[in-house]
């Protein structure tokens, strides 16, 4: 009995919180469980674990990064106006790569180099995203090109290639985070900044890696937001930013002194994806949504906090 004491004592919070997930909404509609609901969570969630991952490594350095999810929107609209214009995929999403990794550099530049508080970096950026996606669209969706995505919608032995591009990624990040230099000084950023530099490590040029690093991921993840929804929208993903922070939170990577894990992160991820297919089948409307994720963050975290006063 001790023994089961001490492995559950371990598990964070939102392990807990999925199982009770699991529970509600398996009994408000018995299908929920079903492989196909279980695989319909798992692609809708991709798109929000390719934000939470760099999410957590910008999270773990004490920075923040809310301009996500416009970003990510811009990136989307580019990729859908190359294709409509006759470019092929490749050039499409080269285009929204550069348009991401553009956006991560400057937020990178002003946050480490030019020492402006993340918060106010990347709302900056975030507004400058937002009003160049308007702009590019006129307000408009770009439609007319299913037909160049149509392949993200295939599978590879059966499992659809948006989870196959979900667990590529999870796997080179955690890579990246746990067996690279990169990885070392992220976590060391966040600890003790100063250390690392009278250590004669570059960390301004390291600090501002992390960021294009998540401008990066975004800029590959507008090829699956231009695959979801068959169109470049000027506010597809804007509010996604509020997801990713919350799943990292829930996951229990801390705002402060560089503490974290990724596979934290992943169950955060999860949580918020069966939170919100849940809602969805339980008729629950997008508003209240964002109030269940709300307490969603607080009950976890509140979950941990008593588990350590234990």
């Amino acid at each position: 009995m001790h023994e089961v004491g001490k492995h559950l004592a371990a598990l964070p919070g939102v392990a807990y919180i999925l199982a009770l997930q699991a529970i509600v909404f398996s009994a408000v509609a018995p299908g929920f469980l079903s492989p196909l609901n279980l695989t319909n969570i798992g692609t809708q969630a991709t798109i929000l674990l390719m934000l939470a991952l760099p999410m957590t490594l910008v999270i773990l350095t004490e920075g923040l990064d809310i301009s996500m999810g416009a970003v990510l929107t811009l990136c989307s609209v580019v990729l859908a106006w190359v294709l409509v214009r006759g470019g092929g995929i490749a050039l499409a999403l080269a285009a929204s790569v550069a348009m991401g990794l553009a956006f991560g550099l400057a937020n990178g530049v002003l946050v480490s180099y030019l020492g402006m508080p993340p918060f106010v970096a990347t709302l900056g950026t975030l507004g400058m995203a937002q009003g160049l996606a308007l702009a590019i669209t006129d307000g408009q969706s770009i439609v007319g090109i299913s037909a160049q995505v149509a392949f993200m919608r295939a599978g590879v032995l059966g499992v659809p290639l948006v989870l196959v591009f979900a667990v590529v990624a999870y796997l080179v990040v955690h890579g990246l985070l746990y067996y690279t230099r990169f990885g070392t000084y992220i976590f060391a950023i966040g600890g003790n900044r100063e250390a690392l530099a009278l250590a004669g490590v570059r960390a301004r040029a390291w600090y501002a890696s992390v960021y294009a690093f998540a401008g990066l991921m975004i800029g590959i993840t507008g090829l699956l937001l231009v695959a979801r929804t068959n169109s470049g929208h000027p506010t597809a993903a804007i509010g996604m930013e509020f997801d990713a922070i919350a799943a990292v939170a829930v996951g229990g990577t801390s705002f402060e002194r560089g503490e974290g894990w990724l596979f934290g992160t992943l169950l955060g991820v999860l949580a918020v994806g069966v939170m919100r297919n849940g809602l969805n089948v339980a008729g629950v409307s997008s508003s209240l949504q964002v109030v269940a994720i709300g307490l969603l963050v607080i009950a976890a975290l509140l979950i941990d906090s008593l588990k350590k006063r234990a």
